[in-house]
Formats: C-alpha cells, structure tokens, sequence
C-alpha cells in the first residue's frame, strides 16, 4: 500500500511539473518590434524597438533599445517570476511597482504607478505570450476600459 501511495504522489509531482513547465515558456531571444501587425499603438507605431529577453525559471530582464525621432534610447525591465513585486521604469520614465504571474503559457504582469493627481494610482495589466513556433513575441496592454494596444516583435536570434 506504500508503495502505491509513494507512486502516486511521485505520479502526481511529475504531471504537476510538466505542468509547470508547459505554463512557462522560454521567452528568451531577441525581437524586433512590427508595428504592421499591432493595434491601437498611436504614437508607439512610429518605435523602432529591439528587446533581448533573458530569462531563468526566477526571473525574466527585457532590454530594451528604442530609436524614435533620430533618438536612441535604452532601458531595463526586471519581472519576478514567482510573483514578488519589484521596481521598474515604464518606458516614459514613471516609476512604477510590477507584479507577474503565469496564466495558461502567458505571463501576465500588473504595473501600478502613481497617477497625474496627488494620490492616485494608475494600473495596467500586460499580458505576454509566444507563438507555437516561438518566433513571435505578443505583448497586450490594457489601461482602464481603453482598448488593448498589442505589439508584435518578431524573433530575430
């Protein structure tokens, strides 16, 4: 009877592992961003932007390098893969705290900034997934009851 039990929750490990892993894609790489295939991305259409994504089963870094208007602009991101907050610099400088979760093979990270007005909080959520064949990145942007702005970055490396 022991040796059922242990083989069961030893069965139960594995497929709860596999499942893990499968929620947990590798997004490292490099992608250039397609504005072509985007919605709603005002003036963020008009970017030229390359990130190169690390990642560990911890923590993911997206660099990133940005050329608007004759400009060359570089930034980090940081997102804590088991769900701790941590400070960031959203890409118009705004401090701001993120937190990141795993949702069905996407991550999914909540930003909270403070707002225009002494003591308000402004939210969004980003939602990041991978194609089947991991050559392209989708990032969806949601901000109160706007509509999503979605980029597409294609793998490059």
């Amino acid at each position: 009877m022991k040796t059922l039990v242990f083989g069961f929750f030893a069965l139960m490990l594995t497929v709860a592992g596999a499942v893990a892993a499968e929620e947990a894609p590798d997004f490292s790489g490099t992608f250039e961003f397609d504005p072509e295939k985007g919605e709603n991305l005002g003036m963020a259409a008009a970017i030229k932007e390359t990130i190169v994504v690390t990642q560990t089963p911890e923590t993911m870094v997206i660099d990133f390098t940005d050329v608007f208007q004759g400009n060359t602009t570089t930034r980090q991101v940081t997102y804590d893969l088991t769900g701790g907050p941590v400070e960031n610099f959203a890409a118009m400088g705004d401090r701001a705290i993120t937190v990141s979760q795993w949702s069905d093979g996407q991550l999914v990270s909540t930003w909270t900034m403070e707002g225009a007005i002494a003591g308000t909080e402004v939210v969004r959520t980003e939602t990041r997934s991978l194609s089947e064949d991991g050559q392209t990145l989708t990032v969806e942007t949601v901000r109160d009851d706007r509509p999503p702005m979605i980029m597409v970055y294609d793998r490059t490396e």
